[in-house]
């Protein structure tokens, strides 16, 4: 049986690309109606969002959950 790789929290593969992603947390903040400050602190491990926020983080990103097929 192969063995799986193991994936990082959603939590942080979220971080990892508002930090790194071609969209500045600014324009997150500004597009989504998440406060700044809420969005840093979720950023820097310091908060928790919303699924609401969450939602309309995802739409200003373009992002959607996807099944990885190696894990089936």
């Amino acid at each position: 049986m192969p063995r799986r790789r193991k994936l990082p929290p959603l939590s942080e593969q979220l971080r990892k690309i508002i930090e790194d992603g071609p969209v500045s947390r600014y324009r997150i903040s500004k597009e989504s109606g998440v406060d700044a400050s809420q969005l840093l602190r979720f950023v820097k491990g310091r908060g928790r969002l919303t699924t609401d926020s969450l939602d309309r983080i995802g739409l200003v990103l373009g992002l959607r959950l996807e099944v990885d097929e190696e894990r089936r």
